[in-house]
């Protein structure tokens, strides 16, 4: 037996002499047996999965996860039981979601295996079986007919009238047309008619066809076996804050040790009494809000994206779409409708462009701009009653106002236009009933009907590829004979942008003809038209595109078309469309020459799923943040290599939707800009909840470590710091996730994905409020003391000092860099204004109330310690406020 031939280039009878079977006979039910025990069943392998407990225990093995049990085991400390619950149950649910989602790899792979048919019809001694598929093997004989599910790959035996949907594999829209002639040994999958491969669908016709693989050596699975083999990357929001958590780790152990040698052995300060300020040092500058905030975010974002029909299955992924740098687009079902359409009309002396799209009969014909009624042009009229009664499609109006198919698409096309000419077609079936048929052949090229009227005239309506149909015409509409050079010129310009042509003729037979035969077709038709027929861009796709330029977001089309339909679509789409990279010129391209085509490139023709995973690693290496979308099984390894894999939930295949990061469950690639939108809406909240936090943490560590290297007093103690952090850092940096867009957000390129999360104009920021607060709260704080206070009250003081501060400042960092004063900062975000409202009644409980004044050794305090607090608060807003101006003045607007 051969080892892997190139089946496609084989002659049936040589295929079977390969695998020793006789076509008319099948296997003998003992061989099978034997093959089956050799080869294994005819499924895929299941994926090695980690244990349950395993995954769930790695969910913890991340640096922000450590600097968040640091914060717990702390808490735990210092006796605060309730606030080590928080900070552990943080943990433990950002653990669950982890372990939720860990299984997508697998999930994937399951629905690739899902895509493999149950049962099968085959040939054995003779006979014909219904048997599991999983035990088909090389050398079964396998019956195809009309509704099918291809079981395994097949090499045709013999085949009639046999057409395929190959879109989920291929990504080509209509279905193809199948026939036993060898083809090259280099063809690509979508070019070897004489192969029916596993998981697509017989539209029409029956054959026969040899099993030459199975499992995971069929198309199918060796797409399955991709899957499993790539790597899931990491997000640009996990990366950066991965990144972010083992700095601040290390700048916390660092300075958490410095001062402690500094105030032991140079300050000479009690053990006990140093350990407590170095553990509130440590309280005061871990951000243990932060994993919590960021959850919050991308979940109120996952919310507001599913509201536009977006859903996200894995939290980052919210964020990693407002970061890509390259969207590449799948053609089929994304960027166009999946809906063939007839776009132009071309009769013998004048030729019609026709608006609208889809199955839908709605549009029109124009001619040079203008509209034409076709209910009263009879030219138009012959030509689409041929169109209309040569033809086995029909379309059903549904209930939702929208129109399904039934039948072959091209046909289905045909139909709309007759309808939107005004032609109805139970009417005209009823006037022109068939009586006979030649239906399409490959061979054969075109499809003839016969037909009479109720006068007894008999009339023949043939359809088919031009080459076929011109042959057989002998004239012309009009009586006048056949100006070739005119129609191909017309056949010409239709294929020259991306459409199918299909010719139509008639011809009158002698009254009373109740049966067609081949030896009626010969040169005796009048050529009434062409038609070109095309699956149209999505109209909101073209305005989608568009925006995502304008957001500097460069889109790539990636089909298993054409190149010249592919380019033809891309020109409609707003694409660069003046050349494309087919999948045999990148398999000649190495790694370095395909990273400097990539960029360039916007159409990517007759591509497999190895060139897709090829380009995507080549723009990831050019430092392209990527982004996949696509509704096939042939797309799921992409899907899954890139940093966000978009599938389409409505007509998507599981494997595509189970690879993905987000679905889109309206298929309109106009979601990813609003997908896009609310990504980077989510990310600037992000950094606004850390601009918020860092400062915040670090003006409150910072008021203790100089009164540590200055030999003062504590102006907070370890419990009342982490009274400020619980009620401030986590419940105002959370009020960030309700904050709405900035003007400008899709008016600016995306940030760099090797930008760190903090930038140097944010670790400005940041150094320059901690600045403030130290100085404002050691201000108040002396100020108590100087006018005789007890320490009690001017701890109290500065306490509240802080959070005023964090008050004032939570007004500045809604805004990166523009100013505070217009509307939307007030009434924006609600949600900010009643955490403050809440907050203060807190803060003055603290301040106020018996229980707390025992439990953190506050006092109450008088009208001109607040007086100073709010004046000193708004100093800092003025401050921050001045800061930003120069910024703007600098032409920064992002932190």
């Amino acid at each position: 037996m051969i080892d892997n031939p190139a089946w496609h280039a084989m002659s049936a009878d040589a295929a079977a002499a390969a695998l020793a079977v006789q076509p008319s006979r099948g296997l003998a039910n003992a061989e099978a047996a034997a093959r089956l025990t050799l080869h294994g069943p005819n499924s895929l392998r299941s994926a090695t999965r980690k244990p349950v407990w395993l995954r769930f225990l790695l969910q913890f093995h991340n640096p922000l996860i450590y600097v968040l049990l640091l914060a717990g085991i702390v808490t735990v400390a210092l006796g605060h039981e309730v606030d080590s619950a928080v900070i552990f149950g943080v943990v433990l649910i950002n653990a669950l979601i982890g372990h939720m989602q860990e299984g997508k790899a697998e999930r994937a792979l399951d629905a690739v295996r899902g895509m493999l048919a149950a049962r099968a019809t085959v040939l054995r001694d003779g006979e014909r079986h219904q048997i599991d598929a999983a035990t088909l093997v090389p050398g079964d004989v396998v019956l195809l007919e009309s509704g099918d599910k291809v079981p395994a790959d097949l090499r045709l035996l013999r085949s009639k009238n046999l057409r395929l949907v190959e879109a989920a594999l291929t990504g080509e829209s209509a279905p193809v047309d199948k026939d036993v002639a060898a083809v090259a040994p280099s063809a690509a999958v979508a070019d070897r008619r004489c192969m029916c491969h596993a998981g697509t669908l017989v539209a029409s016709g029956q054959a026969h066809g040899l099993v030459v693989a199975t499992g995971t050596h069929t198309e199918i699975g060796r797409i399955g076996e991709l899957v499993g083999e790539v790597d899931v990357l990491a997000t640009p929001l996990t990366r950066r804050l991965d990144q972010f958590a083992r700095q601040i780790t290390a700048v916390i152990l660092v300075v958490a040790l410095l001062t402690m040698a500094y105030g032991y052995f140079v300050a000479r300060m009690p053990l006990m009494e140093l350990f407590l300020a170095v553990v509130g040092l440590a309280v005061a500058a871990i951000p243990e809000g932060m994993p919590a905030v960021v959850t919050i975010v991308l979940a109120m974002g996952t919310r507001r994206m599913a509201q536009r029909k977006a859903i996200v299955r894995r939290l980052p992924a919210v964020e990693s779409l407002g970061s890509v740098t390259v969207i590449c687009s799948d053609k089929t079902g994304t960027l166009t409708r999946n809906e063939m359409t007839a776009v132009r009309l071309t009769l013998a002396d004048r030729e019609f462009e026709v608006s609208g799209s889809g199955y839908a009969p709605e549009g029109g014909f124009h001619r040079q701009d203008k509209p034409v009624v076709a209910s009263e042009d009879e030219a138009i009229l012959s030509a689409l009653r041929c169109a209309l009664l040569c033809n086995d499609a029909r379309l059903h109006a549904q209930d939702d106002g929208g129109w399904e198919l039934a039948g072959d698409p091209t046909e289905g096309a045909l139909v709309a236009l007759a309808m939107k000419a005004g032609i109805e077609p139970q009417s005209c079936a009823a006037q022109w009933p068939r009586v006979d048929a030649l239906p399409f052949e490959s061979e054969r090229q075109y499809m003839a009907t016969l037909h009479h009227d109720h006068a007894g005239r008999a009339c023949v309506f043939l359809k088919g590829s031009p080459e076929r149909v011109l042959a057989l015409c002998a004239t012309q509409a009009g009586g006048a004979p056949v100006d070739l050079s005119y129609w191909s010129e017309a056949v010409t310009r239709a294929a020259g942008s991306g459409q199918r042509v299909l010719a139509l003729a008639q011809a009158d037979f002698e009254t009373g003809r109740t049966h067609l035969d081949l030896q009626d077709m010969r040169r005796r038709f009048e050529l009434l038209a062409l038609v070109g027929i095309i699956d149209p861009p999505r109209e909101e796709a073209v305005t989608a595109i568009r925006q995502c330029h304008q957001a500097g977001i460069r889109v790539k089309m990636i089909t298993g078309d054409h190149a010249v339909t592919a380019m033809a679509i891309a020109k409609q789409l707003g694409l660069q469309a003046d050349r494309a990279l087919t999948g045999e010129q990148l398999d000649r391209l190495d790694a370095n020459a395909l990273r400097r085509q990539a960029l360039d490139i916007d159409v990517i023709a007759r591509a497999s799923p190895e060139h897709k995973l090829r380009l995507i690693a080549a723009l990831q290496a050019e430092g392209q943040q990527v982004a996949m979308t696509g509704d096939g099984v042939n797309d799921a390894p992409a899907l899954k290599l890139a940093d966000i894999g978009v599938a389409m939930g409505n007509k998507g295949t599981d494997a595509a939707r189970e690879a993905s990061d987000l679905v889109l469950t309206d298929d309109n690639f106009a979601t990813i800009a609003s997908a896009v939108h609310e990504g980077r809406v989510v990310f600037d909240n992000i950094k606004k909840s850390l601009m918020y936090m860092l400062p915040t943490n670090g003006g409150e560590a910072g008021v203790i470590l100089l009164a540590i290297f200055a030999g003062l007093p504590l102006p907070v103690t370890a419990g009342q710091i982490l009274w400020v952090n619980t009620i401030t850092s986590v419940t105002l940096a959370l009020s960030l996730a309700f904050e709405p867009a900035e003007r400008s957000v899709m008016r600016h390129p995306p940030r760099p994905p090797g930008e760190p999360l903090i930038t140097r104009a944010l670790a400005l920021r940041i150094l320059f409020v901690i600045g403030l607060m130290v100085v404002t709260t050691f201000g108040v704080f002396h100020w108590e003391l100087a006018r005789g206070s007890s320490l009690e009250v001017a701890r109290t003081a500065a306490v509240n000092m802080i959070v005023v501060a964090e008050l004032f400042y939570l007004f500045n960092v809604r805004h990166f860099t523009a100013h505070a004063f217009r509307p939307e900062t007030v009434a924006g975000n609600r949600a900010a204004l009643v955490v403050c409202v809440v907050l203060i009644g807190l803060q003055l409980a603290f301040t106020y109330s018996l229980p707390m004044q025992q439990l953190f050794h506050s006092r109450g305090l008088d009208l001109n310690s607040w007086l100073i607090i709010l004046s000193l608060g708004l100093l800092v807003f003025l401050a921050v406020e001045f800061e930003k101006a120069v910024l703007r003045r600098l032409a920064i607007h992002r932190l």
